[in-house]
């Protein structure tokens, strides 16, 4: 049961109802929308004038009704495309439409999208059976990009966050031409220690996920008190009312940690520029891989921040001073790629 502050009883109930539905993340949040935009952080004391957004709802070639958003600069062609990929648990709404408003406003197309099973698409609440075909349904989405001429022809990055450093990563590895760069924020490269159950433990639940993959049985801690750092926003966590904060689902946490030792597998394989940024006191994923996947990709082109004290909601839960930091290097980083493409 997630609690807000000083909610009116009504809302409280929302928040109540069984957010494995769809159709109540959906209600709780449209009911939330506008409280989400106006709390005191700093993604939202910005206001940005010429923008335009679009929300839809698509259904993809597995039949799942998929939740998108896009946001473009209103006059003028975009200077490239950033195409998102959330986090575990997380969505492309609240925090991500204040991260989206700040590129769009820097001339970037954004596009994003709410993973099957997460924020506001189709599926159960947190479930993911097969990584490899998650993937594949945000590289349909992201594909589309090919059909429409106002975008076809500018350079394209995916951001991929936490696991969707993860998502990124993957995607390149299957379309290796198709991406022009990629800007990953504490990427699930390696879940780290702190999270992971004991060996014992773990592999307990490797062997029930087998028999019980939709089952909330594997132990862990708040992610969002453990990846925000600043004591003021940490609060805050709790107007991310359609994210995912139950226990994982034994099948969904049998491939994350599947992933991730693909992917350790695999970083000589990538080839894409790159810019890979990491606070050096995260305890959710892990920097020191960071900094392996920057030494072992192949890319000839590619930048590693470390960020002294940091934890790993970069553009989220730091102070504001950093969180401004943080763009600053990303958009840079963009525009230096955009121009030179």
């Amino acid at each position: 049961m997630l609690k807000v502050k000083e909610l009116r009883p009504e809302l409280q109930e929302i928040l109540n109802a069984n957010m494995d539905d769809v159709k109540q993340r959906r209600k709780a949040r449209e009911v939330f929308k506008d409280i989400q935009l106006n709390i005191d952080h700093v993604l939202f004391k910005t206001k940005y004038d010429g923008l335009k957004t679009k929300e839809s709802y698509e259904v993809n070639s597995k039949g799942v009704e998929i939740f998108t958003k896009s946001w473009l600069p209103e006059s003028g062609s975009p200077k490239a495309v950033i195409c998102f990929c959330h986090g575990y648990g997380d969505t492309c709404t609240f925090f991500f439409e204040g991260i989206a408003r700040r590129f769009a406003s820097s001339g970037y197309a954004v596009l994003a999208m709410d993973f099957p099973g997460f924020g506001l698409s189709e599926g159960l609440h947190g479930y993911i059976p097969s990584f490899d075909g998650l993937v594949d349904n945000v590289i349909e989405h992201y594909s589309k990009i090919k059909e429409n001429p106002e975008l076809r022809d500018l350079p394209r990055f995916l951001m991929g966050q936490s696991m969707g450093g993860a998502v990124a990563i993957k995607m390149h590895l299957k379309q290796p031409e198709f991406w022009n760069g990629a800007v990953l924020v504490a990427p699930m490269c390696k879940i780290a220690d702190d999270v992971v159950p004991p060996w014992p433990v773990k592999t307990f639940l490797i062997g029930i996920a087998k028999v019980l993959p939709k089952y909330k049985l594997v132990p862990q801690k708040d992610l969002g008190d453990m990846a925000f750092r600043d004591p003021k926003k940490k609060p805050l966590t709790s107007y991310n009312v359609i994210a995912y904060k139950d226990r994982p689902r034994l099948g969904t946490a049998v491939e994350l940690l599947n992933t991730t030792q693909d992917i350790e597998n695999q970083l000589e394989k990538i080839t894409l520029p790159m810019l890979i940024l990491h606070g050096k006191a995260d305890i959710v994923t892990d920097p020191s891989v960071s900094k392996t996947l920057y030494e072992k990709a192949r890319s000839s082109d590619k930048k590693l921040n470390l960020y002294e004290g940091c934890c790993h909601a970069l553009l989220e839960g730091e102070t504001d001073d950093i969180i401004l930091s943080v763009f600053n290097d990303i958009i840079s980083w963009l525009d230096e790629h955009s121009a030179a493409k």
